[in-house]
């Protein structure tokens, strides 16, 4: 059963006069959301539901899991039931201490562990919509997200609070190095009575980078994380004795969905790194026989590459996302491993994958078909099919899709009842989907999305630039590399030191994997269109030449 979302069903959260209708308010009218597909059983939710409660709680009191291994960073490893206390301690918190009330936001910032894990679940419990952002993120990015959401508390790890509280405006707790938070959740009680929220509440808010650098923020209900799992976990087979383990930040709805939501609807664990980097991660592999791995080509390509090699003999499933896979690191992985590699293509505002295979399945060089429980067509500008082999506009439906906050853009993703997601692709004569490059102009590197606008602002308060303009530029291990193009306001200023002096300037001001590896000093302006805007296009034509 398909069909347009209604308008009953704003009628949500719990019975009580106290309720903050923020993100309610701000979702688009009912004639810009996708259609809606809920044709399979599993699928079919009833109409109140918290996905805490499902994914957690019933975990422990339902299906006798709670003494099992649940999450672990490095040697500190909480079962099932030390994750639901430590939730409903943080949950107390949030009501208690900062007054929140169901559709409050709560921006959550950490690096990957579980306690962060622990306060995204204490978010759901109290009604609130969580908003979880990279540890990475500086002050000037974070200013545009609290402006968006305007949130009520913070709950974060200690050393990177400083920015939070300098934007100020609401409660920011502190876990870890005895902070306030620890204090605080240790004399609440280790129980607490969940929301009554509908499956159709707000639970979580995804941000994402747009060109612009101006971010958008995909809403999504408790049913949504329940509908990534039950549609995926179908095609990854995973066990009760599993160990997950992956490089995405929790920030990202890859690494959500694949490190917390995936494991644990099955009574799996996870075991998080306590360092970034794909060398970390294959560490992690060995040390702790991990047996099912999220991460990005990028970081299967250097685990093949590193020396001396890691020990994966543990693996059984691996998945990647976030990048084109190349045949070359397919059959390298596969050829050293015996481990036909997950390929899956998601969007944060789908939420997870949703074009996807496994196992005997799987075709080298293309994605996939749709998941169980979606539609994928190939369309033209017009939003009419194109032939098999044509290439297209990616259009997807399915139980998740697109609802931006407050967000004109939304016009732009959902055509017709349809997600456009911005995915250039070919649809062979069997069904399987190839992916061919992005329709916009967002640089894709590492499995990292990067808004060129954002890169571009920062370039331009240097005072030697006059102007500037990132695109992605192929590369070998990176799949795609940022590379700024600029023009200085004395052409004769160009030089090595300047281009480092640059890339040191914008890691100082946005997250540091953003910073653009590559420089171009240009002597003529950079093109435009009549309107004066920027032709990345005819810069990103240049590197194919």
């Amino acid at each position: 059963m398909g069909g347009q979302w209604e308008q009953a069903e704003r009628i949500s959260f719990s019975d009580t006069a106290h309720v903050d209708k923020f993100v309610l308010d701000g979702l688009p009218p009912a004639d810009q959301w996708p259609d809606l597909v809920f044709g399979r059983p599993e699928l079919c939710y009833p109409g109140r539901l918290n996905a805490a409660t499902e994914i957690l709680d019933q975990a422990v009191m339902d299906r006798g899991w709670g003494a099992r291994p649940c999450m672990g960073l490095e040697s500190d490893r909480w079962t099932y039931e030390s994750l639901l206390e430590a939730s409903n301690r943080m949950a107390h918190v949030l009501v208690d201490e900062c007054e929140v009330v169901p559709g409050n936001r709560v921006l959550l910032r950490g690096s990957n562990s579980p306690e962060l894990v622990a306060a995204w679940f204490a978010t759901l419990k109290v009604g609130c919509v969580a908003v979880t952002t990279m540890p990475l993120a500086r002050r000037s990015e974070l200013q545009k997200i609290i402006t968006k959401c305007q949130p009520s508390a913070a709950l974060c790890q200690t050393g990177v609070d400083e920015p939070l509280r300098e934007i100020g405006g609401f409660r920011v707790l502190c876990w870890g190095d005895d902070g306030e938070l620890d204090g605080l959740a240790a004399a609440k009680p280790a129980s607490f009575v969940n929301v009554d929220t509908a499956a159709t509440d707000p639970a979580l808010l995804g941000f994402t980078s747009g060109t612009t650098g101006e971010p958008k923020a995909a809403i999504h209900f408790h049913r949504d994380l329940l509908a990534i799992a039950d549609t995926f976990l179908p095609l990854l087979k995973p066990l009760p004795d599993d160990v997950f383990v992956g490089s995405p930040p929790l920030a990202f709805t890859f690494g959500l969905g694949g490190l917390v939501v995936f494991p644990m609807r099955v009574g799996a664990s996870t075991v998080f790194s306590a360092q970034p980097g794909p060398g970390p991660l294959a560490e992690l592999i060995e040390s702790c026989r991990a047996t099912v791995c999220f991460t990005a080509p990028t970081a299967y390509r250097f685990m093949l590459q590193s020396r001396p090699a890691a020990d994966l003999s543990s693996l059984r499933r691996a998945v990647s996302a976030g990048e084109q896979l190349s045949q070359d690191t397919f059959r390298a992985f596969e050829e050293a491993t015996g481990i036909r590699l997950i390929d899956g293509l998601g969007a944060t505002e789908m939420l997870h994958i949703f074009l996807s295979s496994a196992d005997d399945t799987i075709r080298p060089g293309a994605i996939g078909k749709p998941l169980p429980g979606y539609e994928a067509r190939i369309v033209d500008d017009d939003g009419e099919d194109v032939p098999d082999g044509a290439v297209g506009r990616l259009a997807v439906r399915g139980p998740v899709g697109c609802r931006y906050l407050n967000d004109e853009r939304q016009r732009d993703y959902v055509e017709r009842g349809w997600n456009i997601t911005g995915d250039a692709c070919i649809r062979d004569r069997d069904g399987y989907f190839h992916y061919q490059a992005r329709t916009d102009d967002m640089v894709i590197s590492a499995g990292y999305n990067i808004g060129p606008g954002e890169v571009e602002e920062a370039l331009n308060s240097h005072p030697a630039v006059a102007e500037a303009a990132v695109i992605g530029a192929p590369d070998p291990q990176r799949g795609m590399a940022v590379k700024a193009v600029v023009r200085l306001n004395d052409p004769n200023g160009a030089s090595d030191d300047l281009a480092q002096e640059l890339q040191a300037h914008v890691k100082a001001l946005i997250a540091p994997y953003k910073y653009p590896r590559v420089v171009e000093f240009s002597p003529e302006p950079l093109p435009r269109t009549n309107t004066g805007k920027l032709q990345r296009s005819v810069l990103r034509a240049r590197e194919v030449l």
